[in-house]
């Protein structure tokens, strides 16, 4: 029996969004309130909380980069990749960051964000399954939801899980996706191991390597450079140009018939205005910069595994870093805010992690182990967490 639509009672003008209010005093009764703060051009705070991982958003050979992409491409890219878009400013850094990466090609987007979704909406349809670790970012999620495949949720690192979702499936088509580096405790995937699996039936593998890049693998090249993955036929990689890089934008890297599926089919691509001529050039130059200093990338790494070190001294419970990313657990999502405030006032800025942000439900300050400190301004920090610790 077909039931005729029942039609809502007619609102006030000024009472459609009311439901609105209702759900913010929701989240703020969780400890879930999220507000904007401007920052000054001069911080005089030391800052732990951005994506900064190698200290270069101010570097000159960057900063110098971007303001000559912009004085002779524009300030914009003036339209999609496909028709006006794409500069040879963008094709320089495609074939450069392939090369570097060790992939055959890139394809280079407005965001990491945009690149996820690309990759994962061109590369399935609903004869896929999608595998996905269950503590994958938040772009990775939204891309399985529109990809119109159907997606099996999986115990985070578990490459038997993984083994055992593909070996039930009944789709003529498998992709297995997981972030190369967690952002939340900055724990890495069992890259090896998803591999194996991924290869032993018959999938593909795609990686986010957007906490890698810059950090792992010799000299930066990232996670599955590290892994001996890079430019295997059946692995894709997305990155960001916005963390190790300092500028902003995206990438999905792969075989050569990948990028060019991507270019054809992937809508982020087709109907999203190309990456601004400056963001391009400062990351070419970021780049550039990495492969001349390619200590850099360890260093970060060091940085993290002595704030790790010198938080666990100070009795607080630290994640153990394997890349630029190390997490001190909260008592919960209100303890955690006025954590990272107070060290705020305290001349330190941290991220702060909150459901639904952190899949296990447990609230954290975020640490950045940016390239760039020195050892006073890690015991700086330390000291800091720990003073202001609830």
């Amino acid at each position: 029996m077909v039931h005729p639509t029942v039609p809502s009672p007619a609102l006030a003008p000024a009472a459609v969004f009311d439901w609105l209010d209702e759900a913010a005093e929701l989240r703020a009764r969780a400890g879930l309130t999220r507000t904007l703060r401007s920052r000054p051009a001069e911080d005089p705070v030391l800052d732990l909380a951005s994506n900064d991982y190698l200290g270069l958003v101010h570097h000159p050979a960057v900063t110098g980069a971007a303001a000559e992409a912009a004085l002779r491409w524009g300030a914009g890219a003036t339209g999609s990749r496909l028709v006006t878009g794409t500069t040879a400013l963008h094709t320089e850094l495609e074939e450069e960051l392939a090369e570097f990466c060790g992939f055959e090609a890139a394809l280079v987007f407005s965001s990491g964000y945009a690149a996820n979704l690309a990759a994962l909406t061109a590369l399935t349809d609903p004869d896929t399954l999608i595998v996905s670790d269950a503590y994958n970012h938040a772009s990775l999620i939204d891309g399985c939801r529109l990809s119109r495949s159907e997606v099996r949720r999986v115990p985070h690192s578990d490459p038997e899980a993984v083994r055992e979702a593909l070996a039930a499936r009944h789709h003529p088509r498998a992709l297995v996706v997981s972030d190369s580096v967690f952002s939340v405790d900055g724990n890495a995937a069992p890259l090896p191991g998803l591999a194996a699996a991924a290869r032993a039936h018959g999938a593909a593998l795609l990686v986010d390597d957007a906490h890698g890049l810059g950090v792992l693998g010799r000299g930066g090249r990232g996670a599955l450079a590290a892994a001996g993955l890079a430019g295997e036929p059946d692995a894709v990689a997305t990155v960001t140009l916005s963390k190790s890089l300092g500028s902003q934008g995206g990438a999905v890297l792969g075989p050569r018939r990948v990028v060019r599926h991507l270019t054809e089919t992937a809508r982020t691509f087709i109907f999203d205005t190309g990456l601004a001529p400056a963001a391009a050039g400062a990351a070419l130059g970021a780049l550039r910069l990495l492969r001349a200093e390619p200590h850099r990338a360890d260093r970060a790494r060091e940085v993290a595994r002595l704030l790790a070190a010198g938080l666990t001294a100070a009795g607080l419970e630290a994640s153990t870093p394997d890349a630029a990313v190390v997490s001190v657990r909260a008592p919960g999502p209100e303890a955690a805010v006025r954590w990272a405030a107070d060290c705020r006032t305290a001349g330190l800025a941290v991220g702060c992690f909150r459901p639904p942000s952190v899949p296990d439900g447990v609230s954290r300050l975020r640490l950045t182990a940016r390239g760039d400190l020195t050892d006073a301004q890690i015991d700086q920090a330390v000291s800091v967490i720990a003073a202001t610790a609830p």
